[in-house]
């Protein structure tokens, strides 16, 4: 019933609505040409959250972040499973995440991270055409009332504000363009 109140309180967040009726006709999931990850290497890496690039995977920022610098890792090559990367491609993805750690305890100072893929839709995968990486940073205090008690997560910086820590700290010797 419409007038029956629940346990959920409402963070209206309406920019979020253009993701949702993509993902309705299959857009933006990687299943036509528009996949997102194929499409973030072909725009400036401010305008596409990009924070490094390597020979053969990239590293941008997560549009709809579970915290803040939550990123993610991505060949630039097109494959839905981990067992498709090559052997090239998924040692260049652990060194970026092994980097992009580094990083992330220096400018966001925080204590553990969640690390993980999920493959394929029915593993939750919201682009699951293509392979990608979340790198999500964790802190000991991050679990207070909003998200226990309040069901609500605050985002407290910007995204073009993370974008320039993490990129600003990334070390210039993995700042390698692809070839």
């Amino acid at each position: 019933m419409a007038a029956v109140p629940d346990a959920f309180q409402r963070l209206w967040t309406p920019h979020r609505a253009v993701y949702i009726e993509q993902g309705r006709a299959g857009e933006g999931r990687g299943q036509k040409d528009d996949c997102p990850f194929c499409v973030a290497p072909t725009l400036p890496d401010e305008d596409a959250l990009i924070v490094a690039r390597g020979r053969t995977a990239f590293v941008l920022l997560n549009l709809y972040p579970y915290n803040n610098g939550h990123l993610l890792v991505c060949p630039y090559r097109h494959v839905a499973l981990y067992d498709e990367a090559t052997d090239e491609e998924a040692a260049e993805m652990t060194a970026l995440t092994r980097t992009a750690m580094g990083v992330l305890r220096t400018v966001a100072h925080c204590d553990g991270f969640n690390i993980g893929m999920n493959q394929g839709e029915i593993a939750g995968a919201g682009v699951a055409a293509h392979l990608h990486q979340h790198i999500v940073p964790r802190w000991a205090s991050d679990s207070n009332f909003f998200p226990i008690i309040a069901r609500t997560k605050a985002i407290t910086q910007l995204l073009g504000e993370t974008r320039r820590l993490v990129t600003e700290a990334w070390p210039h010797e993995s700042r390698v363009r692809p070839a």
